[in-house]
C-alpha cells in the first residue's frame, strides 16, 4: 500500500513540475478550449432562466388538457412564448431609455456652448491680467512650430489608432453576435429534449458514480436548482415593483425623465443591493441637466424608496424566497462584486443561498443523530 502511494505522489509531482514548465502552452490551450465552450455555456444559462417561463407556460389550463392539440405542440409554443416576452421586454425598455437618453445627452450639448460663453465672460472681467500673463508666455521662450508639429504627428497616430480600434471593436462584436445565435440555438434544443437530456444525466451519474456520492450531489443540484429558481423569480419580481415604485413617485413629484429613469432602474435593480444605486446615479445626472434642484430631490426620494425598497419589499421578495438573512445578502454581494464584477454579484446570492441551506441541513442532521445518544445517555 505504501509502496502504491508513493508511485502516485510521484506521478503527482511529475505532472505538478510539466504544468509548471509549461504552463504558457497549457494556461493558452485552456484559453482555446474556454473559447470553444463558452457558446455551449452560454446556451445552457440561457435555456436554464428560459425554463422558468417555459414551465409557467406549459402549466396554463390551456396546455394541461388531455387530446388538444395545444397539448401536442405546447413545447414549441411554451419556447417561443418565453422567448418573445424576453424580447418584448428588452425592445420595451431600449425604446423607452434610449430616446430619452439620447434627448438628455442633446440637452447637454446644447447647453455647452451658454457654459462656455459664461465662462468667456469671467475671464474677460480679469482683463487687466491679461498684459502680465503675455509677458510671462514671452519669457518662456516656447517654439510652437515645434509644438505644433508634435501635435499634428500625434492626431495622424491617433487616426490611425483610431481605424485600427474601430475595426477591433467590429470584429468583437461580431463575434459576441455569433456566439450568441450559438447560444440560443443551442439553449433551444436544450429545452426541446430536457427530460430525454435529465433521463441520460441521472442515468450516467447513477451508473459510474458512487452510490453515496450521488445521493449528496443530487441533494447538492436541487437545494441550488430551488434556490437559483426562487432567486430569479424574486429578483425579477422585485426589478418590476421597485421600477413601478420609481415611475409613480416620479410621476407625482413632477420629476423629469419619470418613465425612462424608473425603467432604468428596474433594470439595473437585478444587480442586488447595489443595481438600483446604479441607476439612480444616471437618473440624476439626467435629472441635473433640466433642473439641479430637482437632481436633489430626486436623490432624497430615491434614498427614502431605497431604505423602503430595503427594509420591506427586498427582505420580503427575495430575501424570504432564498431563505438567506439580510446581512448575509450584503456580505455576499460586497465579496462576489469584488471577485467577478456585475456576474460575481448576480451568482453571489444564490450560490451564497445554497451553501447557506446546505449547511443548515448538515446541522440539523448532525442534531437529530446526537439527539438518540443524549437521551440514550440519560436513561442510564
Amino acid at each position: 500500500m505504501k509502496k502504491k502511494r508513493f508511485i502516485y505522489f510521484i506521478i503527482l509531482l511529475a505532472l505538478l513540475i510539466l504544468c509548471i514548465k509549461y504552463s504558457d502552452s497549457i494556461l493558452g490551450f485552456a484559453g482555446f478550449l474556454w473559447s470553444l465552450v463558452t457558446p455551449l455555456i452560454l446556451g445552457c444559462v440561457i435555456a436554464y432562466i428560459l425554463n422558468i417561463l417555459v414551465t409557467r407556460i406549459e402549466s396554463l389550463p390551456c396546455f394541461t388538457r388531455e387530446g388538444t392539440l395545444l397539448r401536442k405542440v405546447r413545447r414549441p409554443v411554451s419556447i417561443l412564448g418565453s422567448l418573445a416576452v424576453i424580447l418584448a421586454i428588452g425592445v420595451l425598455v431600449i425604446l423607452i431609455v434610449i430616446p430619452q437618453l439620447i434627448q438628455a445627452i442633446g440637452v447637454i450639448a446644447k447647453e455647452i456652448p451658454t457654459v462656455v460663453s459664461e465662462i468667456n465672460v469671467w475671464l474677460s472681467s480679469f482683463d487687466k491680467d491679461w498684459p502680465q500673463l503675455q509677458k510671462f508666455l514671452e519669457s518662456l521662450n516656447v517654439n510652437w512650430p515645434q509644438i505644433l508639429q508634435k501635435a499634428a504627428s500625434y492626431l495622424t497616430n491617433g487616426l490611425s489608432s483610431v481605424f485600427s480600434s474601430t475595426m477591433y471593436i467590429v470584429s468583437t462584436i461580431s463575434s459576441i453576435a455569433v456566439t450568441a445565435v450559438v447560444a440560443l440555438i443551442f439553449s433551444i434544443y436544450i429545452l426541446s429534449g430536457r427530460e430525454k437530456l435529465f433521463c441520460q444525466f441521472q442515468t450516467l451519474a447513477s451508473t459510474y458514480l458512487n452510490e453515496k456520492f450521488y445521493k449528496g450531489m443530487c441533494v447538492v443540484l436541487k437545494t441550488a436548482h430551488d434556490t437559483f429558481t426562487k432567486f430569479i423569480i424574486g429578483q425579477c419580481t422585485e426589478a418590476v415593483i421597485l421600477g413601478t415604485l420609481c415611475t409613480i413617485g416620479m410621476l407625482l413629484f413632477r420629476f423629469p425623465y419619470a418613465t425612462m429613469v424608473g425603467t432604468l432602474i428596474g433594470a439595473t435593480a437585478l444587480l442586488p443591493v447595489v443595481g438600483a444605486y446604479l441607476g439612480a446615479a444616471v437618473g440624476a445626472f439626467m435629472i441635473f441637466t433640466i433642473d439641479p434642484l430637482k437632481a436633489l430631490g430626486f436623490l432624497i426620494f430615491i434614498a427614502i424608496l431605497q431604505q423602503l425598497e430595503g427594509n420591506l419589499i427586498y427582505p420580503r421578495v427575495v430575501g424570504s424566497s432564498v431563505g438567506l438573512p439580510g446581512i448575509w445578502v450584503l456580505a455576499a454581494v460586497t465579496v462576489g462584486g469584488g471577485l467577478g464584477g456585475i456576474i460575481g454579484m448576480l451568482l453571489a446570492v444564490p450560490v451564497t443561498a445554497t451553501l447557506y441551506k446546505l449547511l443548515q441541513k448538515d446541522v440539523q442532521k448532525r442534531k437529530a443523530a446526537l439527539q438518540p445518544k443524549k437521551e440514550e445517555g440519560l436513561s442510564h
